[in-house]
């Protein structure tokens, strides 16, 4: 017997199922993955398969050009590690770099978010001219701070010259013994804005009530930072060190901009030369062992220090 179900019977219907389909789309486990969906997906595409494509290309002997790329297993690992004398002295600058590069910026960084946190006039302006150097392009600030460091005509050997110090005045980028450090100079003017302004958002963050509490029971300023405003920063420490330090690395444009690893390779990082034996040496599967291998250095920092301050932070919770 056949069965008519007419028009409005089945208009009937559809709100129940557009109701059923608002409350799925209600869900807060289901909006989260719509919401995640487009990063993870940007993300696989443009980093996760460009290293496993990395991480293939380095067990591989590859110029960049031919189609044919050939097998060779540990060998790029094997010159890399064993018969390329660059590698190390590459390793210990960005082991230096990266020193120092978890000190000073974060340090600078956090001296001017305290400073501008305060209600002092123009803090604003200042806001902004202190993380300029953040958005103007690696290659310009290279640019400007080699010019500043010439030999001849540059700032710094005018300054020392009119100040009488005419013995201190060098070759900065020439020589090899104080080269990284003045790279390094120009590196923390660059990247200082960014610890400032994550450090901004920690203060600003930081819970009032306490502050006004302590300051009745007589804390002083000493006092208030010690013990209510660095417990509450701890998260914020944790991401510009963590963050400093990933970036420090993977050092590449400032230094290729100002000295391009020389003189001597004394400026040699480690990501720049995991370039410079891809592009310019056209060996990809070597330049690609060494950013393997920067990357193994990466994780193996990070990982044990991140470990490390989720278990203090649990321990003070």
């Amino acid at each position: 017997m056949a069965v008519n179900i007419s028009a409005a019977d089945r208009h009937a219907r559809m709100p129940a199922r557009s109701g059923q389909l608002g409350r799925k789309l209600q869900d807060p486990t289901l909006q989260g993955l719509m919401l995640l969906a487009p990063a993870v997906l940007a993300y696989a595409v443009f980093a996760f398969y460009p290293m496993i494509d990395v991480i293939q290309l380095s067990f591989m002997k590859w110029n960049g050009l031919n189609a044919d790329k050939h097998w060779v297993g540990l060998d790029n690992y094997r010159y890399v590690l064993h018969d390329d004398p660059v590698f190390w002295v590459a390793l210990k600058n960005t082991l230096i770099w990266t020193f120092l590069s978890v000190i000073f910026p974060p340090l600078i960084g956090f001296g001017l978010a305290l400073g501008l946190n305060q209600n002092i006039p123009g803090r604003s302006p200042l806001r902004a001219l202190f993380y300029m150097p953040v958005i103007i392009a690696p290659i310009a600030v290279a640019t400007m701070w080699r010019w500043m460091f010439d030999p001849f005509f540059g700032l710094f050997n005018s300054l020392l010259s009119a100040a009488g110090w005419p013995n201190l005045i060098q070759d900065w980028l020439g020589d090899r013994n104080v080269a990284l450090y003045s790279v390094f100079i120009a590196y923390v003017w660059e990247v200082a804005g960014f610890s400032m302004v994550l450090f901004l958002a920690g203060l600003q963050g930081v819970s009032q009530t306490l502050v006004e509490a302590a300051r009745i029971d007589g804390a002083g300023r000493l006092q208030l930072f010690r013990y209510v405003t660095l417990p509450a920063l701890r998260p914020t420490i944790t991401i510009v060190l963590i963050l400093s330090l990933i970036n420090s690395l993977k050092a590449f444009d400032i230094v290729y901009g100002m000295t391009g690893g020389g003189p001597a390779q004394s400026t040699q990082m480690l990501a720049m030369w995991a370039y410079t034996q891809a592009m310019q040496l056209g060996d990809f599967g070597r330049g690609s062992a060494i950013s393997v291998v920067l990357l193994l250095i990466t994780v193996a920092i990070v990982i044990p220090y991140l470990r490390w301050t989720l278990k203090r932070q649990e321990a003070y919770q």
